[in-house]
């Protein structure tokens, strides 16, 4: 099978997470990625959260490995003129140039739109910033913590009542799912700029990404400008549609809005006495004693574990799910037959395990290519491919152009 991209070469400056793994996932799909990062490497580097257990991966860092696998690394200075010619130099046989710079610093690199479409006027010329190239905060830095959650409404809305704490997410959830933003967009600006011949500029915001995550709740809050209700869980509208821990601390969240999940509910929590109450005959009355109900569910579900009250709860056709633990999703045998932690080889460490794209195809080989590259790995191999010479290589290395 061939890949989808497997004839584009996209050139990526960027560091962190979220351009990144744009980047990472157009290289699962087969796109020859050439990653420019500083001479002293991307700061992403070595920030990877430890293994709580004896491997010898202990030492090698997974954090940055998924977003920047089946890559290529060569280390430039960007700062100097050297490093810039290079770099432009490189965009030539670039399809794809995808980068998190600010507007300021493009300019400032020489990567900007204009001056990369006078060298290659096909170019697709992407970029992810926190808040986008224009408007009053295009200036301002930008990481998913406080672009996507904080200022897109989505750590408030997320609070467990009126007075709820703001919540904290994991790593990098912002930075992926904008990623995959900017993945959407540039596949559609490549399907273009085939079309026309001209280059196209495309670029998306963790910020904005945010907001389309909430599109849902925007739809009304743009047209009555309200606080969005934050409701605890004796709070909300219906029973069915809640999250209840078990008898062993798991909890398993239930998600039913038909009118027969009522009584489904109160069979498989053994209270069908709840159905000749007439406290709870109709979805007003339950949500007016929805506090009494969660407090019931609450007390049987305490009597037996998560996994047994899910074969119950299948037994009677309800919708609900397990809240896993990132541990548990990792054995899953759902997550496992549909290949969502495939393995991948490194040339001196062996085997490891890694995460999917969100996609699969039938006819393609779209998956992860290998490892991420160390810190200019491939500076010699691309610039070779560039044209330069060995001597000029080495006069660019002696000068701390190149690593």
């Amino acid at each position: 099978m061939s890949a989808p991209l497997e004839d584009v070469r996209v050139l990526e400056v960027d560091s962190f997470m979220a351009a990144p793994s744009a980047a990472a996932i157009l290289a699962d799909m087969g796109a020859d990625v050439v990653k420019i990062e500083p001479v002293t490497g991307d700061p992403m580097r070595g920030l990877s959260r430890p293994l709580r257990v004896e491997s010898k991966f202990a030492d090698y860092d997974l954090q940055f490995d998924v977003d920047n696998r089946g890559k290529r690394s060569a280390a430039i200075a960007l700062d100097k003129p050297e490093g810039r010619d290079l770099a432009q130099r490189l965009a030539q046989d670039a399809d794809v140039f995808l980068c998190n710079l600010l507007a300021q610093r493009q300019q400032r690199f020489g990567l900007d739109p204009e001056t990369l479409f006078a060298i290659k006027p096909n170019l697709v010329h992407a970029t992810l910033t926190g808040y986008g190239t224009t408007g009053p905060d295009a200036w301002r830095p930008g990481y998913d913590v406080t672009a996507f959650f904080g200022r897109s409404g989505l750590y408030d809305a997320m609070r467990e009542g009126e007075d709820g704490i703001v919540p904290m997410a994991r790593p990098a959830q912002g930075d992926h799912t904008t990623g995959l933003a900017l993945v959407a967009a540039i596949l559609a600006a490549l399907r273009l700029a085939e079309k026309t011949g001209v280059g196209q500029l495309v670029e998306t915001s963790l910020y904005e990404t945010a907001v389309w995550t909430q599109a849902s709740d925007f739809g009304v809050t743009a047209i009555d400008k309200a606080p969005v209700r934050r409701r605890a869980r004796h709070e909300l509208l219906t029973p069915m549609t809640n999250r209840y821990p078990c008898g062993d601390g798991k909890w398993a969240v239930l998600n039913m809005l038909d009118s027969g999940a009522w009584e489904r509910l109160c069979r498989a929590v053994g209270r069908e006495d709840w159905l000749a109450d007439e406290r709870y005959a109709t979805g007003r009355d339950r949500y007016k004693h929805m506090a009494e109900l969660v407090d019931g569910i609450d007390a049987t579900l305490a009597t037996k574990t998560r996994d047994e009250w899910g074969a119950i709860f299948d037994e009677q056709g309800l919708i609900w799910g397990p809240v896993l633990g990132l541990h548990e999703v990792v054995e899953d045998p759902h997550a496992n037959a549909i290949g969502l932690f495939p393995e991948l080889r490194h040339p001196e460490l062996g085997t490891y395990r890694t995460v999917n794209a969100p996609m699969r195809f039938k006819s393609a080989d779209v998956r992860p290519r290998g490892p991420a590259p160390a810190m200019g790995e491939h500076t010699e191999q691309i610039l070779r491919e560039a044209g330069l010479s060995q001597p000029e290589i080495q006069d660019l290395r002696n000068d701390g152009i190149v690593n």
